[in-house]
């Protein structure tokens, strides 16, 4: 496996295939990294991932004749290359000719695309996972490089494919390619996490997961299971100098896919349950193309106006008993003196010459009240295209800090739910500003640190403060300012060190018990799912159980002893895995197990296709393929590819 990056998830990635699939990794990244100190992401060997990266390093220069990347470097080993840029010498280096899946995840998207199209040319069989914020843009490169493969791999012969040797035919593994955004995954778990009412969320087209964390049953009470029990939380969890917040799978700590017994055995101890839900909240405008009538004019202009319109109707008809005519011609009378285009009444009695003076007095009245009303509208259109101030009562809202790559989708994300939020940028150029001004979301610009900032978004009456700016003292600041506005305010910070982090997180929920405090890091969130995909499988999402990761993933069943002639029940492995739902196919390709299980029909099926309530009966078959959720080691145990090279003959 070759990973190459220029940020913390590359770190992670590489620890995520190395640690938990047992995997030979050879990570590529800039000189720059060297003195840049790594995420904490293990201590399983009593050291940290930076101190074995120079061991690699120390290791790799040591044994300076034999070629890069033809060592036979054992399961679970790391070489680390640095080089400025990815160029075609720099990739065939670190191996990608005989690799058998290549990550680019680079924080540029034109770096990640022009180091994928020089892979696919030296190694058309290679399984490639990109990552590219622009998505749009990423469908589009999807197929093109799905397509070069296709071709390029049609003219050689079975020989030439089979005597190879290489990475990128072992282990049953295809040429495809993956793209995928770590703002998209990680940003319904953050959006989640700040939001009352709502939960840690899994989104793939028309399946929504939610997992609900509920507190321990009282007295006399029975827990609802939902779809099943996913975790059972940490039995520290309302201790505040407890150990809540670390990755532990002790006896105190978070267990996560607990069978019904262990269920039923936990006493005091909240749980995450899964839910199935469909957003049916009203669609987010996108921006209204023409203002309403309220919005371009003040209420003092309606009174105005008002009483305009109040004055011509007394003045048509005073008109109509001074003169004898109808109504509509009285009308005619009157306005045509209003706006002073009428022949003066000489001769005619005086009632009419009287009111032909007072409709010149309401017409200057007028005037001033059509110019006001003018550089209103104008204003209200400028308005219209520039960003919101947060309004005056607005309370009960969302403070987003940030809105570049992570705050943009989080915005979305919230938008969507139809939650109010207000922005906080220091950098007018951010691109998150263009969404705000769209969707006619309150922005304030100013630098967090200063005096005032938070103080202008509200936060003092705000629900809950999301700091994802790249700058942890930023994100910091912030959340210990706006606790000393609000103690209670739920807050939610995005930090790059997860020692960081957890000192962080149990420093503040001890200071506030009572205050809901998460600590979220967007490459620990994102990171299965990367290494899910060099895997060769579909990775749905992550949903974050305190400081551990339980994933979602769709898997054909066909090839894993595990899964194939089993039933639901047997195929269960608690702490590792659990099937949730079916995926039923067209055309008869996956039969409906409604009718196959011998312990009962299925009650529910989803939009999408999805199964839900399989009897624990049902026989799962090759062909069929299912949702599940396991934790990582579960996920790289059941779909690693060493795994099944060791099972099979």
């Amino acid at each position: 496996m070759v990973v190459a990056g220029d940020d913390a998830l590359a770190h992670r990635l590489a620890a995520e295939l190395r640690g938990v699939y047992g995997e030979r990794v050879t990570l590529v990244v800039p000189p720059a990294q060297r003195r840049v100190r790594p995420p904490v992401v293990g201590r399983a060997r009593g050291s940290t991932l930076f101190d074995r990266v120079s061991a690699a390093v120390t290791r790799a220069a040591g044994n300076g004749d034999t070629p890069p990347g033809r060592t036979a470097e054992p399961p679970g080993s790391e070489r680390v290359l640095e080089a400025t840029e990815l160029t075609e010498a720099v990739l065939a280096e670190a191996g990608v000719e005989r690799a058998a899946a290549l990550a680019l995840v680079h924080d540029d998207d034109e770096t990640n695309i022009r180091a994928a199209l020089t892979a696919r040319r030296l190694n058309p069989r290679l399984r490639l996972v990109i990552r590219l914020y622009n998505r749009r843009l990423g469908e589009h490169i999807k197929e093109l490089l799905d397509q070069a493969s296709a071709l390029a791999t049609a003219g050689m012969d079975d020989g030439t494919a089979d005597g190879g040797g290489g990475g990128g035919t072992g282990g049953g593994f295809d040429a495809s390619t993956t793209v995928l955004s770590d703002a998209d995954t990680a940003a319904p778990a953050l959006a989640a996490t700040a939001v009352a009412g709502t939960s840690k969320v899994v989104q793939t087209d028309g399946l929504m997961l939610r997992a609900v964390e509920r507190p321990p049953p009282g007295p006399g009470e029975v827990a609802d299971p939902g779809l099943c029990t996913l975790a059972l939380l940490s039995a520290t969890t309302n201790d505040p100098a407890g150990a809540d917040g670390s990755e532990s799978s002790g006896p105190q700590g978070p267990r996560l896919l607990p069978d019904e017994r262990a269920v039923a055995a936990a006493t005091g101890r909240g749980t995450v349950v899964l839910e199935t839900v469909s957003y049916t909240g009203p669609a987010v405008s996108g921006g209204r193309s023409v203002l309403p009538f309220a919005s371009l004019l003040s209420r003092r202009l309606r009174w105005s106006f008002a009483g305009l319109v109040g004055c011509v109707i007394g003045l048509a008809i005073a008109s109509m008993a001074v003169t004898r005519e109808p109504p509509l011609q009285a009308t005619y009378l009157t306005l045509l003196d209003l706006f002073a285009i009428n022949n003066p009444a000489i001769g005619q009695p005086a009632g009419r010459q009287v009111l032909q003076l007072f409709s010149g007095l309401v017409g200057l009245l007028l005037l001033p009240v059509l110019l006001a009303a003018v550089l209103e509208a104008l204003g209200t259109f400028r308005s219209g295209s520039a960003l919101r101030k947060p309004p005056r009562g607005l309370s009960g809202h969302v403070v987003l800090l940030g809105v570049g790559k992570i705050g943009t989708r989080v915005l979305a994300r919230l938008r969507e739910l139809n939650i109010p939020v207000v922005c906080v940028e220091a950098d007018p150029e951010a691109r998150g500003l263009a969404m705000a001004r769209r969707l006619r979301v309150p922005v304030v610009l100013g630098d967090v640190t200063q005096e005032g900032v938070l103080e202008a978004a509200k936060i003092h009456r705000a629900h809950a403060l999301l700091a994802l700016t790249s700058a942890d003292t930023t994100n910091l600041e912030a959340a210990l300012y706006a606790r000393t506005v609000r103690p209670d305010l739920r807050v939610v910070l995005r930090l790059y060190d997860d020692d960081f982090a957890t000192a962080v997180y149990r420093t503040l929920r001890a200071a506030h018990p009572q205050a809901l405090t998460r600590s979220r890091s967007v490459s620990h969130l994102a990171a299965p799912a990367f290494a899910g995909a060099m895997m060769g499988r579909q990775i749905l999402g992550a949903i974050p159980v305190e400081r551990r990761v339980l994933l979602f993933a769709a898997i054909e069943v066909g090839g894993h002893a595990q899964l194939e002639g089993r039933t639901v029940g047997e195929a269960f492995r608690a702490g590792s895995w659990r099937v949730l739902a079916l995926e039923t196919g067209v055309g008869g390709r996956r039969g409906d197990p409604a009718g196959a299980a011998a312990g009962g029909g299925v009650t529910r099926r989803a939009p999408s296709g999805l199964v839900w309530d399989l009897p624990s009966s049902y026989v799962l078959r090759a062909e069929d393929r299912v949702v599940l959720a396991a934790t990582r080691r579960g996920l790289a145990e059941l779909l690693g590819r060493r795994a099944r090279e060791r099972s099979e003959p």
